[in-house]
């Protein structure tokens, strides 16, 4: 069974009329310029091009939330960098409060038996470490020391102590890279795995030539230090 509009008369068969569908509005010139330059407020003629457009301006701008959610959740997702680092020690060097600094200094005292290579970061000489334990953990004031073995989180200074008297942090290491006979008594940095920032001579400024003026150091932290290049090759 033909549709109405499909079904031809006789007297338009014999005037040799032929057989069209609906009239639809085709798109314009102008419409085809305004899609190229994805203009909203250029006004288009064509009803279904304006859905047309619609629907792909929704889908392009649901698209570009995704993309920067990932692009700004990308840095912080994995802080450990858990490729390249094995054992990663957050601690304090400071003395402020005496049962976080001993507790921090008897983990690092284990580790150092163990001879194991370790990526110690200091919070008291980079904030940076901070936010980076805050994103490991999911807390706002988390407690040291902690420490992760491949971006898995071991524990404070009781945990560590634990498994070090039961033999099983010996065994969980077993198979990350020796430390150096020389790395505890580094000649740069003299063990505070932090030297002076090379661009700047630890001012945190920089002068710009393009700009003229003094500009924040990219390279360094706000104390004007950077890792110290040989403990941190050693740690890797």
């Amino acid at each position: 069974m033909w549709p109405p509009w499909v079904k031809a008369t006789p007297s338009s068969t014999a005037t040799g009329a032929t057989c069209r569908s609906p009239t639809f509005s085709s798109p314009t010139l102008k419409d085809i310029q305004a899609l190229l330059r994805d203009d909203p407020h250029q006004p288009l003629s064509c009803p279904a091009l304006r859905r047309v457009l619609h629907r792909a301006r929704l889908a392009s701008s649901a698209l570009r939330a995704l993309r920067s959610a990932f692009a700004s959740a990308a840095p912080s997702s994995d802080p450990l960098d858990r490729r390249r680092h094995g054992l990663v020690l957050y601690f304090t060097s400071l003395r402020i409060v005496r049962r976080t600094f001993e507790d921090c200094r008897a983990v690092r005292s284990i580790l150092r038996g163990l001879r194991v290579a370790v990526d110690e970061r200091d919070l008291s000489m980079d904030s940076r470490f901070q936010a980076e334990l805050q994103v490991a953990l999911g807390c706002r004031q988390p407690t040291l020391p902690q420490l992760f073995l491949a971006g898995r989180c071991l524990g404070g200074a009781e945990e560590i102590r634990l498994l070090h008297e039961s033999g099983e942090l010996k065994a969980l290491v077993d198979g990350i890279a020796s430390l150096p006979p020389s790395a505890s008594d580094c000649e740069a940095c003299s063990g505070v795995r932090f030297v002076l920032c090379a661009a700047c001579s630890g001012s945190h400024k920089r002068y710009s030539e393009k700009a003229p003026g003094f500009r924040t150091c990219g390279e360094c932290n706000e104390n004007g230090l950077v890792r110290c290049p040989d403990c941190f090759a050693a740690a890797l």
